[in-house]
């Protein structure tokens, strides 16, 4: 009997004919898209406030069942307890091995959109002082929903190469920065497990679809918000000798404050120190009282932020002292301790892992090691302060590298994250998402 031997790619042939081909992370995200841009367009075009999502959380607990798993909803504890949270936990289980928790958020922003999509949104909704606002998907959360819902959908359909526990984590109120901290202050890791890694992933206003970004160590800052309330002795704009005015005040202290960053930190240790927010007066001949001032402060390393806020009081009663301000007047300054959101630390030993991975996956030049930011995000608190749990949070291409070019030729800023005309765009940012997130979960809890 005579024996042939069919070549190589014939053998493969035969069985991707047969069905025996295995399935990649690439091969179900194209066929999921169809439906995921669905999915997209329409958490787009209904955005939620955060603290609000009741619309949007039911969309993925449901996604997350038919997914496969097992799905706990409202979810969470917030400070507040007139707020009711609307975190989704989805556990899928495939026997003994690592337990890695993946993230998502899901809250909108008080903008108008003005991108001019045909599915733009045009929804309203009354902010927490009660005032209507228009409410827009500004910083790309509905892209990473989808993106979350996608990596489900895939891990679900490749079990065969994985195994342990996946935690899937839909967090309310990141906008905020309280949603995080709402869930485990809710018990979520002594509910659903503690996991030995945690994964998140941000869209990037301008880094262009296809690729990724990732920072090793500190890659989002911490974030403080300070009020400053100025104290002076007020009286008539023509007579200012006989009063202390608290506006030059404010101004000298704003100054001032900037000598912080200067004069007293080290320059390789970045700060920023921004007034986003001063009031006082009611009329243009009348000195007040007082002036109210809104600060937001941004460091990465804790004992720096300790000396930061030391310094914004410490400067802004020895500006008072110097004004003659008596000391039942000095200024008050506080730090709102439920706005904090703590620095983003990417684990560097992990950070690296994955990074080898991508670049496998996704090829060498579509994954790029970027800069650190001092934007904030409460993905920190899944790692715990004592960063016990590694965690990587990376960045996800969303623009069009012709129009990078575009605005780049003309000398012009990219819209930017919460602006009002950012949109992503959304099918190869989406897909993008769900293969560089699934590739690093199948690294974490390959069999």
């Amino acid at each position: 009997m005579k024996i042939v031997l069919l070549p190589a790619v014939c053998w493969w042939s035969l069985f991707a004919v047969s069905g025996f081909a295995q399935a990649t992370p690439q091969s179900i995200a194209d066929a999921e898209l169809p439906s995921l841009l669905t999915i997209y367009k329409d958490i787009h075009s209904h955005p939620e406030l955060s603290t609000q999502e009741q619309r949007t959380a039911p969309i993925i607990a449901k996604e997350l069942r038919a997914a496969g798993c097992e799905v706990t909803e409202d979810f969470g504890k917030y400070d507040n307890p007139n707020l009711r949270s609307y975190g989704v936990i989805g556990i899928m289980k495939n026997g003994d091995g690592p337990k890695v928790l993946v993230r998502t958020d899901m809250d909108a922003l008080p903008v108008q959109e003005e991108t001019g999509l045909p599915y733009a949104s045009k929804a309203v909704a009354k902010n927490d002082e009660g005032k209507e606002v228009r409410v827009m998907h500004a910083c790309g959360h509905d892209a990473h929903i989808s993106m979350f819902i996608g990596v489900a959908r895939t891990l679900a359909k490749i079990k065969d190469q994985w195994h342990g526990t996946i935690i899937f984590v839909a967090q309310p109120a990141e906008e905020l920065g309280t949603g995080a901290r709402a869930l485990l202050n809710a018990g979520l890791y002594p509910k659903f497990g503690k996991p030995d890694f945690a994964l998140g992933f941000h869209d990037k206003a301008d880094l262009q679809t296809g690729h990724i970004g990732v920072t090793e160590g500190y890659t989002y800052a911490n974030v403080d918000s300070v009020d400053v309330i100025v104290r002076g002795v007020g009286g008539h704009g023509a007579y200012p000798h006989k009063t202390k005015d608290p506006i030059v005040l404010a101004a000298e202290m704003i100054n001032a404050w900037q000598t912080i960053a200067s004069r007293e930190n080290n320059p390789l240790d970045p700060i920023v120190v921004t007034v986003g927010s001063i009031h006082g007066g009611t009329k243009h001949n009348i000195i007040p009282d007082e002036v109210k001032m809104q600060l937001t402060v941004r460091t990465y390393k804790a004992d720096t932020r300790a000396r930061v806020l030391a310094a914004i009081e410490q400067i802004a009663k020895g500006c008072a002292i110097a004004a003659g301000i008596p000391p039942e007047r000095a200024p008050i300054v506080s730090v709102s301790k439920d706005q904090f959101t703590p620095a983003t630390y990417n684990n560097p030993d992990l950070t690296k892992r994955l990074v080898a991975v991508w670049r496998k996956s996704l090829g060498d030049d579509n994954v790029e090691i970027v800069d650190a930011t001092m934007g904030g995000e409460d993905f920190s608190e899944y790692s715990l302060p004592d960063h016990s749990v590694p965690a990587v949070d990376f960045h996800v291409g969303a623009v069009d590298p012709a129009k990078i070019a575009e605005f780049k030729q003309a000398g012009k800023e990219l819209p930017t994250l919460h602006s009002s005309k950012f949109a992503p765009v959304p099918e190869p940012t989406i897909r993008t998402g769900i293969v560089a997130m699934t590739m690093a979960v199948l690294e974490l809890m390959k069999k």
